[in-house]
This record gives C-alpha cells, structure tokens and sequence, in this order.
C-alpha cells in the first residue's frame, strides 16, 4: 500500500501494472486503495465485463476512451480524484495497448491494472507498452505480515526497535507462529480464515480450492497439446524437492523427459508466477544472471500451498519439537526462505552454487545479488549449526558477509551472520548497510 502510495505522489508516475499469481490479492489491494485514498475508483474487470471491449476498438486516444469508460460505468472521472482500476487486463488487448497513450497523452488520469495471466500476455503480445508503464510485484503475504495478520504486536515491536539479541524472550512463540506459516502460507484467503477461526481444517479445504483453480487455468488458457506437460511439471515440482539433491532432473519427472519437450511448459508456469527457477552457478561474479548454468532447482509460489500438495498433516504441526522444520527433507524450509527473499527484496538476483564436483561436492542454497555484492545464504532446518558447505564457499571467495539461517539465535562473528529463520526476511537490515 505504501508503494502505491509513493506511485500516487511521483511526479513522474506512469500508468502502474500489478503482477501475481492468482489470488495473491491484487483486486483487493487496487480496490481497498482507490478506496482509502481516492475520492472515486472506478473498476473495470476486463474478463467479467467484455461488452467495455467495443470501446477500445475504434482508438486509442484517451480523452474518448475516459468519455465512453464514465458513460458506460455511469461515473464521474476526473483526473486528480478517480482511480481507473483495469483488472484482467489481459484480456483485452486494446486496453492493454492504451497504456501507452495515456502514459505519452494524458499522464494526469491515475491508472492501475493487473491480472492473473498478465505475464503471460506481456511476453505473447509485441504491443506491450514498455517504457510506459510502472510494474510491480504482489507476492503472498510474509511471515511479517503473517504475524501482523494474526494479531501478534510482539514481533512487529521487534522489528522495529531491530533489538534481534532479544528475540530469544519471545523464541518459543515465534517458532510456534512459524510452524503454522509452514501449514498456512501466505494465501490471503488461508491466513484470514486462519486469522478468524484457527480452523486448520478450513484453511487446507481453501488451499486445496486454490490448487483446484490454478490447475483450471491449465485447461483454459493452454493450447491442448501442453496442458499434459504443464500438469506433469507442475505435480512433478514437489517430489523433485523431496530428494536430497534438490535440482530438477527431468528424466524424475517421467522416463525419457527432456529439457527441449518442458521448455514451453516451464515458461507458462513462470510467467504467471506458480513457480520460481533458481539456477546453478560456479563461479559467483557479477552480474550473476552471466554466470547461470542450465541445471536449477524449482520452487513453488507458497509455502502452504506445498505444504498442502505434499499432504502435511495437522498433526505434523501437534506433534511437538520442530520435526515440521526438517520434514520432507528440509523442502518447506528451503521453499519458506526462498520466498522471504523475494517478497522483501523484489529486485535481487536468487542462484544456488556448486562447486567443481571433481574437489568434492559443495553447495550453498542460495546466492543473492544485492547492492552490487555477492551473498551466501546457507539455510538449517534445525538448530545444527554445521555449515561445512557455507564454509568451503567462505574460504574460497572471501564475501564480506555470509548469511546463516536456522533455529538458533541471532549472532555475527568473522563476517558469518546467523539469523534465525522467523528473521531472515529481515536480513537486509539486520546484517548489511542501509
């Protein structure tokens, strides 16, 4: 909200375009915006209304475009104060088009669109504005939000005196509230019904509604001879997190599968935002994107919702101890870490490196770019502190910092921060310079 805050007041503000999975709350935060900060929203959702299609059609100049959208929504719009909300933008074209014309012709209308399959229409369509538009990222809430949506004041205190030496006083209740974001996730509507009712058994019946849906996409907007290798890859995602050596083997997924037959599938999955690939890299200079290998690993976009495709039990989460932080070979942690990461450094660059296998296999599972330096993440599913991997990367590339995450506590020495996993979202200001 704070970010479309900022893009309301720039004097430079073009028109701004939401990217996201499926239900991650793109509609809701457009609506509750325009809501709290305009003084009228009108709403536009392009798949549900496509009679509004017509208006586009004849051209693209703004002022007739704003005539016939306040004719035929029956609104007033004015430019300082009505938000136009295009949701399901890509399912118009046109509309998707016009972007750019207002960008150039009537920057003064304030414009905000998303939708679900827009990643996929961005790169189908040659008449994308770029340059034109602003474009930012909705992920599924993180662990800060999910603790600020359950209500507990204690962790949000924390991080804004950033008094990490004291986290230990809240410890238990901290990892209590992370094994649940394990089951829950960060799917608005899992974390509301588990925000109301505690009800864990609602909140699978809602992810499992989730899934469904996702996988209806698949039917709908693929062309027939792919759907059978979208839903191969994507059932396929979470064993291949299971092994032990997480890289994404294809010949796993189905016996004689090769790389040249998924790369379509691969890019359908990305593109509307149900996976993420992080890519393998040896030698880690910069920019890292030049030093990506093939091999990758694949993750999902939530937490809960692996949690829920790999059957993990409520009772997992009874059973006491922290099991639920190793179970299914440390995946949902991997998969937790990853997306702490991505929803609180939206520009960073995510690898994992390997070394030469001929010296012995070492791996760290994440390598991130941030403000020009390479940084180690190495991640612990429990309290065992042994980083023999972390340490043959330290030893050979000397990073300024080396980040890692487990259950233990809060500490730095000789350049090794270990942050403990409920944290680790905050990394940036916790262990580097603002």
């Amino acid at each position: 909200m704070s970010e479309l805050v900022s893009w309301k007041n720039s004097p430079n503000r073009m028109p701004l375009v939401i990217d996201g999975a499926r239900q991650v709350g793109k509609t809701w935060l457009m609506r509750e915006f325009g809501k709290l900060h305009y003084k009228n929203t009108v709403y536009i959702n392009l798949d549900d209304e496509r009679k509004l299609h017509k208006i586009f059609e004849p051209d693209l100049n703004p002022q007739r475009l704003i005539k016939g959208l306040a004719f035929e929504k029956e609104q007033e719009i004015t430019p300082a104060d009505t938000l136009i909300i295009f949701d399901e933008i890509q399912e118009c074209n046109r509309a998707l088009m016009s972007l750019k014309y207002f960008c150039e012709n009537a920057p003064e209308y304030h414009i905000v669109s998303a939708g679900s399959l827009l990643g996929v229409a961005i790169h189908k369509e040659s008449s994308y504005p770029v340059g034109k538009v602003q474009t930012i990222s909705l992920h599924p809430l993180n662990f800060a939000e999910f603790m600020d949506a359950i209500g507990e004041p204690r962790y949000k205190k924390l991080l804004e005196n950033k008094d990490y030496n004291l986290s230990y006083t809240i410890e238990e209740r901290l990892i209590d509230a992370l094994k649940h974001y394990y089951f829950v996730g960060g799917m608005p509507k899992a974390v509301l019904a588990f925000a109301e009712r505690s009800n864990l058994n609602d909140v699978r019946r809602i992810q499992e509604d989730i899934l469904r849906n996702f996988e209806l996409d698949f039917s709908k907007h693929i062309d027939a001879p792919s759907i059978p290798k979208v839903g191969l890859l994507w059932e396929s995602t979470p064993n291949q997190l299971a092994k032990e050596n997480k890289q994404f083997v294809y010949r796993d997924m189905k016996q004689g599968a090769r790389a040249s037959q998924y790369e379509s599938a691969f890019y359908w999955l990305d593109k509307v935002g149900l996976i993420h690939k992080v890519h393998r890299v040896e030698t880690p200079n910069l920019p890292l994107s030049a030093y990506k290998k093939e091999a990758f690993k694949v993750y999902l976009l939530d937490v809960g919702l692996l949690s829920a495709k790999v059957k993990l039990t409520i009772d997992n989460l009874k059973g006491g101890g922290t099991s639920v932080f190793s179970h299914f070979k440390g995946a949902l942690t991997e998969q937790y870490v990853l997306q702490e990461l991505k929803a609180s450094e939206r520009t960073i660059d995510i690898c994992y490196w390997t070394n030469d296998r001929s010296k012995g296999i070492a791996e760290v599972d994440f390598l991130i770019q941030h403000n020009g330096e390479i940084i180690p993440i190495e991640v612990k599913s429990s309290i065992n502190l042994k980083a023999k991997s972390l340490r043959v990367y330290m030893d050979y590339y000397s990073p300024r910092v080396a980040i890692r995450t487990s259950l233990g506590r809060y500490g730095y020495h000789d350049s090794l921060c270990d942050i403990p996993l409920y944290l680790i979202g905050q990394f940036a200001k916790i262990c580097l310079p603002s």
